[in-house]
């Protein structure tokens, strides 16, 4: 008889949590018809870091994806009034990517729709519980150095 794998059933409950994630966001955002695909949202909300238009090779490289793919959302985005191309000041043959105001619009729907799965998923845990599971979740994306106090930049 096998012994029971804890780690295997760990992974199986983080890819099957992931999944239901990535259901609840997608039901949220559809419920608020923005007309963008969930690859664009995420277009969206790294375009908003930035402090000033980024290239389209600087999004490629922060989404990790092929450039090609990073001009067929901004295309995309483009087209419905999210975001433009604007020449660059310093050097005209560079194309930066910017945020129209619709943009900045549909990323505050963005987040209130993200936030509203949140809450669902997190609904049935107590505030203890959230607090725990934060501090796990920290330790997951951060790695063995939030246990400590440091934070990956």
């Amino acid at each position: 008889m096998t012994a029971p794998d804890p780690d295997g059933l760990l992974a199986e409950q983080l890819l099957r949590l992931t999944r239901r994630v990535h259901r609840i966001q997608k039901r949220h955002l559809e419920h608020r018809d923005l007309g963008i695909t969930p690859a664009q949202s995420r277009l969206l909300r790294t375009l908003a870091h930035y402090a000033s238009p980024p290239r389209m090779a600087d999004l490629a490289e922060r989404l990790e994806v092929v450039p090609r793919a990073v001009t067929t959302l901004v295309d995309g985005l483009e087209a419905g009034g999210k975001v433009r191309r604007v020449p660059d000041p310093d050097n005209r043959r560079v194309i930066r990517i910017e945020l129209t105001d619709d943009g900045r619009a549909a990323l505050r729907e963005l987040h209130a729709g993200r936030r509203a799965a949140a809450e669902e998923i997190l609904a049935p845990l107590t505030d203890g519980q959230r607090t725990v599971l934060g501090g796990l979740l920290d330790t997951l994306v951060d790695g063995p150095t939030a246990e400590r106090g440091d934070r990956a930049p």
